[in-house]
């Protein structure tokens, strides 16, 4: 069971720090130091917040689960890329991933154990959803990581594992921690939510009237292919999800990418790039190509280097703004679900 019974410190904000700290009759001055302690240092432990009084630490301990989660294996890779298996209260386990390049840090933050959606290729949904995460365990993975690199990242993208629009309201509830300018400060501009396509969550998310970006992880440029990748009863119709893309643009701001993940024989061909550079250049969308990682247990596999080329070739004569997502990871279970599968074993 995920039954935490007492609020997660890492969600704590300045008006209920202001009411506990009244409460044990400690100074005002004591919620800013706290704040402090807790989204600027980015300390969960109260023993570690050494000009707090003793009193004032027993009483963190006792009114808030001051870290739910914690770290079990880090893997890492020669590019710099880290992937940390995270354990939860209830057993159950997830991922974050640091990437790292000269210019950022990007922390890769799951949003779900388990996926509802179950693309076949991908190893994240292969025993379904299991549960939500809530938000402090979506922000916990922000600490977890941050620790690592002694530092907030540079950006934040919720392409983990699950699919975060179907757990919207705690989403939601912790990329308004992560925004909120009294707490981590961290700009909406810099968050990236990734969906496969839901398209009802992604008409909420535009409602936030936050400058996020969206990425969408089309995967095919016709729902015949599509199929053959996502399952019918999580996928919507690509019109649809072009529709709901179009209307978040024009509500944000922000220019929509579409992921897609490049399989041999299945998605590769020139055909579908020539169909999918013709959506990308109507719609104004920016298309992020990502050659697939084999998952064991499927048949899928990835393109040989001239079909990766070619197809991007395509694009990019077509004038569609297209990148080829570099290897990160390939050492590290890279395929998202992977070392929480092997972990499992």
């Amino acid at each position: 069971m995920n039954d935490i019974p007492k609020p997660l410190l890492a969600t704590v904000n300045q008006a209920e720090l202001t009411d506990f700290v009244a409460r044990y009759d400690q100074p005002s001055f004591r919620t800013k130091q706290l704040l402090d302690w807790v989204f600027h240092k980015r300390i969960l432990v109260p023993s570690q917040m050494k000009n707090i009084p003793l009193v004032l630490r027993n009483a963190l301990e006792e009114n808030f689960c001051c870290c739910s989660s914690e770290v079990e294996t880090i893997d890492c890779a020669g590019d710099a890329t880290e992937k940390l298996l995270i354990n939860l209260r209830d057993s159950n386990s997830i991922e974050m991933v640091i990437i790292s390049s000269p210019e950022r840090k990007t922390f890769c933050l799951s949003t779900q154990v388990g996926c509802p959606v179950q693309c076949y290729f991908c190893a994240s949904g292969a025993d379904g959803l299991i549960r939500n995460l809530n938000a402090g365990e979506m922000v916990e993975q922000l600490y977890h990581g941050s620790e690592r690199i002694d530092a907030l990242p540079d950006n934040i993208v919720f392409m983990g594992i699950g699919e975060g629009l179907l757990n919207f309201n705690n989403l939601a509830t912790a990329i308004g921690i992560m925004c909120d300018h009294e707490r981590l400060n961290i700009s909406p501009r810099r968050i990236t939510v990734s969906t496969s396509g839901y398209v009802p969550g992604i008409a909420k998310l535009a409602q936030l009237n936050l400058p996020l970006n969206l990425a969408v992880s089309l995967h095919a440029p016709n729902d015949t292919i599509r199929a053959k990748l996502i399952p019918e009863k999580m996928s919507y119709p690509i019109a649809e999800i072009i529709e709901a893309c179009n209307a978040y643009r024009a509500n944000t701001g922000r220019m929509v990418t579409f992921e897609y993940t490049l399989i041999a024989g299945i998605n590769d061909m020139v055909p579908a790039a020539e169909e999918l550079a013709a959506i990308a250049r109507q719609n104004r969308v920016k298309v992020n190509l990502i050659p697939y990682n084999p998952v064991s247990g499927t048949e899928f596999k990835r393109p040989e280097l001239s079909a990766l080329k070619n197809f991007e070739a395509v694009l990019l004569n077509r004038g569609v703004q297209t990148t080829m997502r570099l290897e990160k990871g390939s050492s590290v279970n890279a395929a998202c679900g992977q070392l929480r599968a092997s972990g499992k074993k």
